[in-house]
């Protein structure tokens, strides 16, 4: 099992309405950790979630989402309190946020809300807007600290700067999850503001002198590039008609976990002995996953059985 530690809120998008020249709002389930859950259970694997959950509407919608794509929420803990919302803003397809999360079941994740983990545990995924509020911010990161010893750790920053408020104190916390984690996505973006004067294969050689096994590098369109002790791969995104680029890591994230799950490597071990080939396999899982979820509107990652009809551009 992978379980997934952070937020699920409500992406508030923006629908035009033609006839009357406006633009409303469709509320749709998301969050960075949530999306990958929600992919990693489309794609088979086993998933769990881990996080804080209103009991109003909006965390009731959530519940039915994750459920839906067959995952695990027992693990989360539901208070009145209400759910985190995202109002989400396009400009040339890229998306930016404006986040609506004072008081909120989220943000208030307690760490003796936290279910008792199961022993099948392969590995926890973690990062996001989780890691800056308090108190949840401390919760998971000493959740995710006390499983460094049993469990893979898969650390995606996925850095929101409009929610940031404490710069160093955030830097610092991600600096000591970086120390711990085994396997590191990081976008261009993240590393932009995490370490502006640090090149990607300088950054990935720093982790993983660090004990990291894998350091994964996203540049959007121009792909993204893998980096272990053994190899170093760079893989171009799949061309496809793009939509908008709404999860389309937190579904990299998946695809790559998904494909270490399914070739039997997703434990310490394994990792820290991956071969250029398996490697490769799960880089290209990763790519593909996030071209289907790019060609969606919203973050609706693909089902297993979808991943072989995407329209690629040649």
């Amino acid at each position: 099992m992978i379980i997934c530690c952070g937020e699920a809120l409500i992406d508030m998008l923006p629908i035009e309405i033609s006839s009357q020249k406006e633009t409303a709002y469709q509320p749709v389930s998301g969050g960075a950790i949530f999306n990958t859950a929600i992919a990693l259970g489309r794609l088979g694997i086993k998933t769990g979630y881990c996080g804080g959950i209103s009991t109003d509407l909006f965390g009731e919608q959530i519940c039915q989402s994750l459920a839906e794509s067959n995952v695990d929420y027992s693990f989360s803990y539901r208070q009145t309190a209400p759910t985190t919302l995202s109002f989400v803003k396009f400009k040339d397809g890229q998306a930016s946020y404006a986040f609506y999360d004072e008081n909120t079941a989220g943000k208030l994740f307690q760490r003796n809300n936290i279910k008792e983990v199961p022993a099948d545990v392969e590995a926890f995924h973690f990062g996001a807007i989780s890691l800056i509020q308090e108190p949840c911010g401390t919760v998971f990161e000493d959740l995710v600290t006390s499983a460094k010893e049993s469990c893979v750790l898969s650390f995606d920053p996925n850095i929101r700067t409009s929610f940031i408020t404490d710069s160093d104190g955030y830097r610092q916390r991600i600096h000591r999850l970086l120390s711990i984690s085994d396997i590191i996505k990081v976008s261009d973006e993240d590393l932009s503001w995490l370490s502006p004067e640090t090149k990607p294969k300088d950054f990935a050689r720093q982790q993983l002198q660090r004990g990291a096994s894998i350091v994964l590098f996203t540049e959007g369109s121009q792909g993204a590039t893998a980096y272990s002790k053994n190899s170093t791969l760079k893989l171009r995104s799949k061309k496809v008609e793009v939509k908008d680029t709404i999860g389309a890591g937190d579904s990299f994230n998946a695809g790559f976990l998904s494909s270490l799950s399914e070739q039997a490597l997703l434990s310490k071990s394994c990792l820290r002995d991956l071969t250029e080939q398996q490697l490769s396999i799960a880089l290209d899982k990763a790519n593909r996953v996030a071209a289907f979820t790019v060609t969606q509107n919203g973050a609706v990652p693909p089902w297993t059985e979808e991943l072989s009809s995407i329209a690629y551009i040649n």
